[in-house]
């Protein structure tokens, strides 16, 4: 099992939202955090399934200290 760094938000009047910065354009969002996460790993499967039958280099798994390295909320997302 592979660990993606996702990054959730919220604005007012919106749903929760995921967001993936290793994996540009995938994105989800859900009405709770937890649907918002189980959305988020369902379109992030979606994706690497789509760059894997593209032949598209899948980026390398996480690295906890450049993570950890930047201000953005960030949650782990198995895939």
């Amino acid at each position: 099992m592979a660990i993606y760094p996702a990054i959730i938000h919220k604005e007012d009047n919106s749903d929760w939202g995921i967001s993936f910065p290793d994996f540009p354009g995938c994105v989800s969002a859900g009405e709770t955090i937890e649907e918002a996460l189980a959305m988020g790993a369902e379109a992030l499967q979606f994706h690497i399934d789509g760059m894997a039958e593209d032949g598209e280099d899948i980026p390398g798994l996480l690295n906890l200290e450049k993570a950890a390295a930047t201000a953005a909320p960030r949650v782990l997302v198995p895939w």
